[in-house]
């Protein structure tokens, strides 16, 4: 079992590290589409349509990872002014709901990306390219986050400290 562990968690820190490359990629494109526009040239038409796929890749693939390290988003105005006990049942609670979103999310883009496997969907804007591997992304990324959050539901860690205010 601690096998599959480690190679879960190698599995999550792979994707962060491709987001991680996929930012840096935006970099370059976003500099290298100005410099070339700069200079009078059009810019590759692939430059462009990459830097879509890479927002989105981005964004899903970080996102487990986000989950597990408390890097999302949350305000803790509300579980900060709860007694412990109550603070760990409303974490809890959100958590659980956390996890009913992303499974939803998660059977929604499965459904979609077996969609476009089946009717052959094409992006064809700079080059055909096919959708589902876009589409593939969203089943992963949200099942991943899924049992990021329910980690928080039934685990010793909960995704509230209890602590309003900025902590770095």
């Amino acid at each position: 079992m601690e096998l599959v562990g480690k190679l879960y968690r190698g599995f999550l820190y792979a994707m962060a590290g491709i987001a991680a490359a996929m930012l840096v990629w935006l970099m370059i494109s976003v500099i290298l589409s100005v410099v070339m526009r700069n200079a009078g040239l059009q810019p590759f038409a692939w430059l462009f349509t990459s830097s879509e796929y890479a927002i989105l890749y981005m964004t899903m693939l970080g996102a487990p990872w986000l989950v597990r390290e408390k890097g999302h988003v949350h305000i803790e105005l509300v579980t900060a002014a709860l007694p412990t006990p109550v603070r760990r049942i409303v974490s809890r609670c959100v958590a659980a709901a956390c996890v009913l979103v992303s499974l939803i999310l998660a059977w929604k883009g499965a459904e979609l990306c077996l969609g476009n496997i089946a009717r052959n969907d094409l992006d064809v804007r700079s080059y055909y390219f096919p959708k589902w591997i876009l589409t593939i992304a969203f089943p992963v990324s949200f099942g991943l986050m899924a049992i990021e959050f329910s980690r928080f539901v039934v685990g010793d860690d909960l995704m509230h400290s209890g602590e309003a205010g900025i902590h770095e």
